[in-house]
C-alpha cells in the first residue's frame, strides 16, 4: 500500500529514529539507543496527544488558573497538596538507575515537538485555538511528582462510613459496601463517627477530578473562586471510583488450543475522549516492548516483550487512611500528638491566574500528610495519610522495570519496589508459565483495620509496608488458569495467617462470570477469550431472577418477564432493561429505606453493594426483623410494579420492542465540547447502545439518572504468548487525540461490536500494515 513518509529534524537526538504508524494508529517507534527512544516516545505521545497530556501536566501540577481564570485556583490549590513533595533522589532510584535519564529523555521529547510548533514547522493542536492557550514546556520530575492520577482507597469510603454507620449501623453500610473478609471496622472511643463532615472529602476529590469547562466557571472572578471548590457531585466520584476496575486472565498451554499461553486483559477507567490508554511499541537493541501505556508516562504498563506478557488489574490494597488531629483552642496551626503540640506546616504557594495578578494560598501538612480540612468549631483538622506522599509512588513507574523482564524470576523482582496503584499483576512466558503476583504498597497497621478515621494523636501509626515476599501469589496452579476482576482474591484462610490488606473490593460477579467460562472446558482460544471480554451475561441478575422464579405471583408481567431471564443482559434485551431500572431506580432505594436510611443517607449508600442486595432478596430472615418474608416480598412487588409502569413510560407500551441499549448507552464527548458546541461534530462521537451492566464482563456501569456509561474497557486486548502476531486489540475511542485525525474515533463503533485488530509486533508485520511512516533525524 501507498506509505505517506515525512521527515522531521530535531534538535535534541543522537541516532535516526523510525516511528511507523499502522493502520489502526499505532506507534512503532524503532531506536538506536535508549535516549533516543524514550525521547521518541514523548515526541510521539505530543504529536498525537499533546492537548490532553498538557491538560493532565497543568492539572496534576496546579496550573489549570493561568490558562483558565479563577475558576480553578481551588483545584490547583488541591493538586498542590498531594503533589510528592521529597527529596528527589529517593524517589528516583525507587524506579530503578536509569529512571531519571528515561524521564529526562521523554520529557525532552514533548518538549521538542512544542518547539516545532512554536517555530511554525507543526501544527498547533485545535484546542489551544479555541481556548486561546499554549502548551508548556515539561520537566523530568513533572513525571513522577504528579500523584493525583493514581487509582489508591479508601479515603472516600472512610468518611462515607462514618456518615452511614453513624445513622444506621454496619448492617447498613453493608448495603453500601460489603466487607471481605468479614469484619467489624475498628471505632475509637471518644471519636463521635457522626461528628466527621463531609467536607473533609472537598479537597481530596477536587484534587482528583477530570478537568471541567462551562462559561460560568471560565468567567469566573477572583472573588468568585472559592465557588469552585467542588466542581463534581459527591455521588459522581464515589460511582466512578467504585466502577474503575478491570478484568484480565492467563490460561495455561495445556487448556488452549495454540499449545501456548493466552493473555487477555481489558482495563477499566472513566470514559473519555480522547481515552486515557494509548498503544505504542518501543523497540531499541535490547528492548522490543509493545502495549499500553498512559500517554504522558514513558514505557509500556502492560502489554508484552519477546519474552513475557504482563497485565494488571486493580487489588484491594487499603493504601489511605483518614486521621483525625485534635488542634490547639488558642492556636489552630498546632495539632495534638503524643504529650505535646506539633505545628501545622504551612506551606505558601503562589498561583499565576489568567487575566488577574498571582495569587498566595496557603497549603497545610501534618507529620501524617496534607490537611484535607480543618474545623475551628470543633477544634480539628483532618490529613491524609496516604503511600502517595513517600518516595517510589508514583503510578506505574515501576512498569520501566516491569517490561524489561525476560523471565519470572525478573519479572518478581521488578515488582519489588511497585508502589502504586495495588495491583494484580498476572504473568505469562514463552515457555508456557504463568503467575499471578498481586503487588503494592500495603500499610502495615498495628492496632486498627483502617475501615473509619482514627485520631491522628500517634496512637495510629503505619509500621512500614507488607515485604513484598510476604504477599500472595500463585505460579501454574492446577487448574490451569488466572483470573482476577477486582473481586476479593486472598487466599482461603488468608485472615488467619497472612497480613491484613484491605476489605473492600468490586463486586465478584464478573470474576464469577469468568472463571465459570475458562473452568468449564479445555480448548481454549483467542476468539474465545474476545467472546468473554465482550460477554453481556450478568450474575446478581441471574441470581435475582431465580429468586422471582421460585416465589409465588406478586408482581404479573414484570416478575414472569424476569423469571425466565438467563441474567444476559444483551442491548437488545428487554428483561435486562427491566431488570436494570428495577434494581438502581426502585429496589435499591427501597431496601436502604427498610434498613432505616432516610433521604439524606441513601445517596450516601450508591452506587450500592450488588452481593448484598441479591443477599437480601434471597435471605431476609439475615436482614429484615419480624416477619422478613412477608416484607420482602411485599416490597418486591411495590417496587417491581412501579418499574415495570416507568419502563413503559420510557420505552413504549410493548415490552416485546423494549430493548436494554434504548436506555444504556455511551455518548464519548470531548471535554470542550460544552463550551464549544458549533464544533460538536468534531468534538462528540455518535451515541453507542451497549449491553452489559456493572455485573458483566463487559462492564459498563452507569448513572442512575440517564443510564449513561461512566466507566468500562478503556482497551481490549488478548495476546498469543510468544507467537505475538496473532495478538488482538481494541482501543477505544481510536489511538489519536486530534479531533481532525481519522484515528480520533475509528474504533468506536469496533469496541461496542467487539471487532479486533491485529495488534502488530514482527517487523514484517509491521511494515506490512504501515499507513504512514515518520522519520526523526538529528
Amino acid at each position: 500500500m501507498a506509505q505517506e513518509q515525512v521527515t522531521f529534524r530535531l534538535e535534541g537526538l543522537t541516532h535516526p529514529v523510525e516511528i511507523v504508524i499502522d493502520q489502526q494508529g499505532v506507534a512503532h517507534i524503532r531506536a538506536e539507543t535508549a535516549d533516543d527512544l524514550f525521547f521518541a516516545q514523548g515526541w510521539n505521545a505530543a504529536r498525537d496527544r499533546l492537548w490532553q497530556i498538557d491538560l493532565w501536566r497543568k492539572r496534576g501540577l496546579g496550573l489549570l488558573s493561568a490558562d483558565f481564570g479563577p475558576g480553578y485556583l481551588e483545584q490547583d490549590r488541591a493538586a498542590r497538596l498531594f503533589l510528592y513533595h521529597g527529596d528527589m533522589q529517593p524517589e528516583w532510584d525507587a524506579y530503578g538507575p536509569d529512571a531519571q535519564a528515561i524521564c529526562l529523555a521523554f520529557t525532552r521529547g514533548i518538549n521538542a515537538r512544542i518547539d516545532q510548533i512554536r517555530a511554525g514547522d507543526a501544527p498547533l493542536p485545535p484546542e489551544f485555538g479555541l481556548m486561546d492557550t499554549q502548551p508548556a514546556h515539561w520537566q523530568p520530575a513533572d513525571v513522577v511528582r504528579i500523584r493525583s492520577h493514581c487509582l489508591t482507597r479508601n479515603a472516600l469510603s472512610e468518611v462515607i462510613r462514618a456518615r452511614v454507620m453513624a445513622a444506621g449501623g454496619e448492617r447498613l453500610d453493608a448495603l453500601r459496601k460489603q466487607l471481605e473478609p468479614p469484619v467489624t471496622p475498628t471505632q475509637i472511643e471518644g471519636l463521635d463517627l457522626a461528628s466527621i463532615p463531609l467536607a473533609v472529602l472537598d479537597s481530596f476529590m477536587l484534587a482528583t477530578a477530570p478537568v471541567t469547562f462551562d462559561r460560568e466557571r471560565l468567567e469566573a472572578s477572583i472573588a468568585d473562586a472559592p465557588r469552585w471548590r467542588r466542581v463534581t457531585p459527591l455521588g459522581d466520584v464515589v460511582r466512578a471510583g467504585e466502577s474503575e476496575g478491570s478484568n484480565n486472565w492467563v490460561i495455561s498451554p495445556r487448556l488452549t488450543t495454540t499449545g501456548r499461553p493466552i493473555m487477555a486483559s481489558d482495563p477499566h477507567r472513566t470514559h473519555s475522549l480522547p481515552a486515557l490508554r494509548y498503544m505504542v511499541h518501543l523497540t531499541m537493541p535490547g528492548l522490543d516492548v509493545i502495549g499500553m501505556g498512559e500517554p504522558c508516562v514513558p514505557g509500556v504498563s502492560l502489554g508484552h516483550n519477546q519474552h513475557i506478557a504482563y497485565a494488571l488489574t486493580i487489588f484491594g490494597g487499603d493504601q489511605e487512611d483518614v486521621m483525625v488531629h485534635d488542634t490547639d483552642p488558642t492556636n489552630p496551626l498546632r495539632y495534638r500528638y503524643r504529650d505535646g503540640w506539633e505545628d501545622i506546616r504551612e506551606q505558601v504557594e503562589t498561583f499565576a491566574v489568567r487575566g488577574h495578578d498571582p495569587v498566595q494560598m496557603p497549603l497545610h501538612f501534618s507529620r501524617l500528610g496534607p490537611i484535607l480540612h480543618r474545623d475551628p468549631q470543633m477544634n480539628r483538622a483532618y490529613a491524609l495519610r496516604t503511600c502517595w506522599s513517600d518516595p517510589g509512588m508514583a503510578p506505574y513507574m515501576a512498569s520501566l522495570k516491569v517490561m524489561r523482564a525476560t523471565n519470572h524470576a525478573e519479572y518478581v523482582a521488578a515488582l519489588e519496589s511497585w508502589g502504586t496503584p495495588s495491583v494484580n499483576h498476572i504473568f505469562a512466558d514463552t515457555q508456557g508459565n504463568i503467575a499471578w503476583h498481586p503487588s503494592g504498597a500495603t500499610p502495615i497497621r498495628p492496632n486498627w483495620n483502617g475501615l473509619l478515621p482514627v485520631p491522628g494523636d500517634g496512637r495510629f501509626e503505619w509500621a512500614g509496608y507488607v515485604p513484598a515476599s510476604r504477599m500472595p501469589r500463585s505460579v501454574n496452579p492446577d487448574k490451569g488458569f488466572i483470573a482476577t476482576a477486582n473481586e476479593m482474591n486472598l487466599p482461603e484462610g488468608w485472615e488467619q495467617t497472612g497480613d491484613p490488606i484491605g476489605y473492600e473490593w468490586l463486586d465478584r460477579s464478573r470474576s464469577q462470570r469468568i472463571h465459570a467460562v475458562l473452568g468449564a472446558s479445555g480448548g481454549h482460544d483467542l476468539a474465545g477469550q474476545c467472546r468473554l471480554q465482550n460477554d453481556t451475561h450478568s450474575q446478581i441478575g441471574a441470581r435475582i431472577a431465580r429468586v422471582l422464579a421460585g416465589l409465588p405471583p406478586l408482581a404479573g408481567k414484570a416478575q414472569a418477564m424476569l423469571a425466565a431471564w438467563d441474567g444476559n443482559a444483551t442491548r437488545d434485551s428487554a428483561p435486562a432493561a427491566l431488570f436494570e431500572l428495577w434494581l438502581t431506580r426502585h429496589l435499591q432505594p427501597a431496601l436502604a429505606e427498610a434498613l432505616g436510611a432516610d433521604a439524606t443517607l441513601r445517596p450516601l449508600l450508591a452506587p450500592y453493594d450488588h452481593q448484598t442486595v441479591a443477599a437480601m432478596l434471597e435471605t431476609p430472615g439475615d436482614w429484615f426483623h419480624g416477619d422478613a418474608a412477608t416484607q420482602r416480598d411485599a416490597l418486591i412487588t411495590r417496587t417491581l410494579t412501579a418499574a415495570y409502569e416507568e419502563t413503559a413510560a420510557l420505552l413504549g407500551p410493548d415490552p416485546a420492542a423494549w430493548q436494554w441499549g434504548d436506555l444504556h448507552g455511551l455518548t464519548l464527548t470531548h471535554a470542550l465540547a460544552r463550551i464549544c458546541p458549533d464544533q460538536a461534530d468534531r468534538l462528540v462521537l455518535p451515541r453507542l447502545s451497549v449491553g452489559g451492566s456493572a455485573s458483566s464482563p463487559n462492564y459498563g456501569p452507569y448513572r442512575a439518572s440517564d443510564f449513561g456509561i461512566i466507566t468500562g474497557p478503556s482497551l481490549r486486548l488478548v495476546m498469543d504468548v510468544g507467537d505475538w502476531d496473532n495478538s488482538l486489540f481494541i482501543a477505544l475511542a481510536g489511538q489519536s487525540g486530534d479531533p481532525d485525525s481519522p484515528h480520533f474515533g475509528d474504533m468506536a463503533q469496533d469496541w461496542r461490536d467487539g471487532r479486533y485488530h491485529p495488534l502488530r509486533y514482527s517487523r514484517t508485520a509491521v511494515d506490512a500494515g504501515a499507513e504512514q511512516i515518520l522519520r526523526l533525524t538529528p
